[in-house]
């Protein structure tokens, strides 16, 4: 798992909770810090045509339909692992950040099933895109070599 690494040197050590098989392409987990902070991770894809990097954000529910975390049984923070060639970073959203940008759903929003990330490197954005990194990258750290 590419995400393990990446971790391990941003949070230090720490124990996975859960593997979310549902999202397994994505390294989907559960970990916990020796603060028991837990944090739900993820790892972002490059896609070709699109800039930015693409990851899901869905669990199933007791029916097996396909539904957006919500704030009720979400972890405290949200890392999202970009890994491109010597481009890697992470993305460390606390739940707070989640939950004012629709991420998670609420009593008041649908919350997301999938969005896009764009580290620093990402350059030449649409206006939505340029939008989205100016406020992510208050939550990004660039681990590029």
């Amino acid at each position: 798992m590419k995400s393990i690494p990446i971790l391990n040197h941003v949070l230090g050590p720490f124990e996975i909770i859960k593997h979310e098989h549902w999202n397994s392409d994505y390294e989907a987990m559960i970990i916990q810090l020796k603060d028991s902070t837990r944090i739900r991770t993820r790892i972002a894809k490059s896609t070709p045509k699109k800039e930015g990097y693409f990851t899901v954000f869905w669990e199933k529910n007791d029916v097996n339909k396909n539904i957006p975390f919500s704030d009720t049984n979400s972890p405290e923070l949200l890392a999202i692992i970009v890994c491109d060639s010597n481009r890697k970073g992470l993305f460390l959203f606390p739940k707070e950040i989640a939950i004012e940008k629709k991420i998670v759903s609420t009593n008041n929003a649908k919350g997301r099933m999938a969005m896009r990330v764009y580290p620093t490197w990402c350059l030449h954005l649409n206006k939505t895109a340029t939008a989205t990194q100016k406020w992510q990258i208050n939550y990004f750290k660039d681990l590029s070599e």
